[in-house]
């Protein structure tokens, strides 16, 4: 989905990556001016795919959180309240640094490294298991697209190849690292509210 989500319907689930929230509170502490829309994005754009889609579960391919706890940490504790009936399942990532602690909530799972559904491996870092697909976040994929004049466009995008799914960042302020493509990969760019198949 455009919205930086993927979709599982046989299982009725909402698959997201690299939330990243509490980045910009982060930055602000830091003297850096970040507006205060950038974390009320993230909430925003989840809550609305939630309410369209129903899903039973959200599966969060790790960087939940972005650092230390700061007051997004409650705004966050509030969602998942909102959506109590909903199953809430984190893989942890790099930057989920938090006291397993916080993580503690009714509705919320925390699987330390990787979560198996079926043949599918869910992880935050890209890896390979023999006889599984693996589906991950990590690396803020994105891909480059020239123009005949010399001008290039640099999108968000949904990575999939033989062994691997890679999402793109679902978090408002993230960066984009731009993969190399091979010819038998699938590419789907994000263009707006569209999702584009550019190989």
């Amino acid at each position: 989905m455009p919205e930086k989500a993927l979709f599982w319907e046989n299982r009725n689930a909402l698959v997201i990556a690299d939330l990243h929230l509490g980045k910009a509170t982060h930055f602000r502490k830091n003297g850096i001016a970040i507006p205060k829309s950038v974390e009320l994005e993230n909430f925003e754009r989840l809550s609305t795919l939630i309410l369209q889609h129903e899903p039973v579960s959200v599966l969060i391919l790790g960087d939940l959180f972005h650092s230390d706890k700061n007051n997004q940490w409650a705004v966050f504790e509030k969602f998942l309240s909102k959506f109590s009936e909903i199953e809430f399942h984190l893989i942890m990532g790099n930057h989920d640094i938090l006291n397993l602690d916080n993580y503690t909530h009714k509705n919320l799972s925390v699987h330390k490294e990787e979560l198996k559904w079926g043949q599918i491996l869910m992880t935050h870092h890209p890896l390979q298991l023999k006889g599984y697909y693996n589906l991950c976040g990590h690396i803020h994929p994105g891909v480059k697209i020239m123009g005949r004049g010399r001008q290039s466009l640099r999108l968000s995008c949904f990575y999939f190849g033989q062994h691997q799914g890679i999402l793109p960042a679902f978090g408002a302020f993230t960066g984009l690292y731009v993969l190399d493509v091979k010819p038998e990969d699938s590419v789907y760019g994000i263009v707006e509210d569209t999702v584009v198949k550019l190989g």
